[in-house]
């Protein structure tokens, strides 16, 4: 082939690489209208408090299987340790019992795939929190409710299991949230919870579990109903009518968390996110608790006079398997992170294990990507090598530029150099930590 149809060749596919991305990324629009507050009220202080934040427990039991080709399948298909899953939570909870925190709040994904025998652990394994005399505030992750997905492993197959339904996870969990609610939407599981005198928790169900279909994977974008839309607006409006501060939780993050997220992954955002961020804001919730993407990260949304964090809290499963602690007096939001990978085996090499892991899966995934856009091996070992570095450091928080290894373009070949130039937005924007810092930082919530 001449140099001439390699060119045209690499135009007609960067082309088609432009096109695919368009209709596979755009994220869908809602369409909602928000009643967003426009007064100049009152916006009340938040009360002192001390509670934890665990996230994307993905809770497995052994019982489903650990082994045979279909399971090995899974486990190379996602960065979950979930084999380790029952330890890991067993050592957050007793660290958190031990740190004396009023609270803990749970954003989502408590199972591996919504399983009943799975959430029914999820749930006696919480009950050491109660007993200790620490509420605990759960909402439903994409992965946790009528999921298609809910299977066991026997050889190289897989068998249906039980999973469980919206009402059958608010009575899973009415100890844990849906019990002990002052509010609740009727459109879908959200509810507000008052876990300190003076502060509302407004814990918001964005999943889209009543549009899943057998034989087919969990939906897992997020978006809300026009109805819960309004709910939350009059939950808000009583809030400010009395005298309360609101923090939110949703699985879903609500600010994009590194430029050029909402292109690459916009099911890890909730659909209009930037309205909604928005919305949220106006009421002057500023702060709310996000999971979903697996990541140590903290962003700031602005909006006109008004501002939001988007506190995201990595996977418990998934190295650097974190926990955090969260401390608020005189309207200043501490942050401390702990991570827990390094602790549940001591004297073993389960920490760095536990790294490369990530490392792999997200290599994997790359690469099969770039198979399907007929990158050579070698360009294709390179560039996705270079995204795994990418995503374990977004994983860990407090990106540092600086420690981003090198990366030679001449080393590609043409159709290499083609693709990655579409790319290379994502280690680019994954690379570059948007503020605030992401582990241990102090956040100012009074408003301007």
């Amino acid at each position: 082939m001449n140099r001439k149809n390699i060119l045209l060749k690499a135009f007609v596919m960067t082309v088609l690489i432009a096109f695919l991305a368009a209709g596979s990324c755009a994220s869908e629009k809602a369409a909602l209208s928000y009643r967003y507050n426009d007064t100049a009220g009152t916006v009340h202080p938040y009360p002192g408090v001390t509670f934890a934040v665990i996230s994307d427990l993905h809770l497995y039991d052994p019982s489903l299987g650990t082994s045979g080709s279909a399971f090995e399948k899974t486990m190379n298909s996602d960065r979950k340790l979930l084999l380790d899953s029952i330890d890991l939570l067993d050592y957050a909870v007793e660290s958190i019992v031990a740190s004396g925190v009023d609270f803990v709040i749970i954003p989502g994904d408590l199972t591996k795939d919504g399983e009943l025998i799975n959430h029914r652990l999820a749930a006696e394994k919480l009950k050491t929190f109660t007993e200790n005399g620490i509420a605990v505030y759960v909402i439903p992750g994409n992965h946790d409710v009528n999921n298609p997905g809910s299977v066991s492993y026997d050889g190289d197959g897989t068998k249906p299991v039980p999973a469980v339904s919206a009402a059958d996870f608010s009575e899973i969990y009415g100890a844990f949230g849906y019990g002990s609610a002052i509010l609740h939407d009727d459109d879908s599981l959200s509810y507000m919870a008052e876990p300190a005198d003076g502060l509302w928790l407004l814990a918001i169900d964005a999943c889209r579990y009543r549009e899943n279909v057998p034989g087919h994977e969990e939906i897992v974008s997020g978006k809300i109903s026009q109805k819960t839309a309004d709910w939350i607006a009059s939950a808000l409006q009583k809030a400010e009518n009395e005298n309360k501060a609101v923090m939110a939780i949703i699985h879903h993050g609500v600010v994009e968390h590194w430029k050029g997220q909402s292109k690459l992954h916009p099911d890890y955002l909730i659909s209009d996110y930037a309205d909604f961020g928005k919305f949220l804001a106006s009421w002057n919730v500023r702060a709310v608790f996000t999971g979903h993407y697996h990541a140590l990260d903290i962003v700031r949304g602005e909006f006109d006079n008004k501002f939001i964090y988007d506190i995201e809290t990595g996977s418990l499963i998934t190295a650097p398997c974190p926990i955090r602690y969260i401390d608020i007096s005189n309207n200043i939001m501490r942050i401390r992170t702990e991570t827990i990978v390094d602790k549940i085996h001591p004297g073993t090499d389960f920490a760095v294990n536990a790294h490369a892991f990530v490392k792999k899966t997200v290599k994997l995934e790359a690469e099969s990507v770039l198979r399907r856009y007929k990158v050579p091996l070698k360009d294709t070992d390179y560039i996705s090598d270079a995204v795994g570095d990418a995503f374990t450091a977004h994983y860990r928080g407090d990106e540092d530029p600086a420690l981003r290894p090198s990366f030679n373009k001449k080393q590609l070949g043409l159709w290499g150099r083609v693709v990655y130039g579409q790319q290379q937005y994502v280690l680019d924007g994954l690379w570059a930590d948007l503020y605030p810092a992401d582990i241990n930082v102090s956040l100012d919530l009074s408003p301007r």
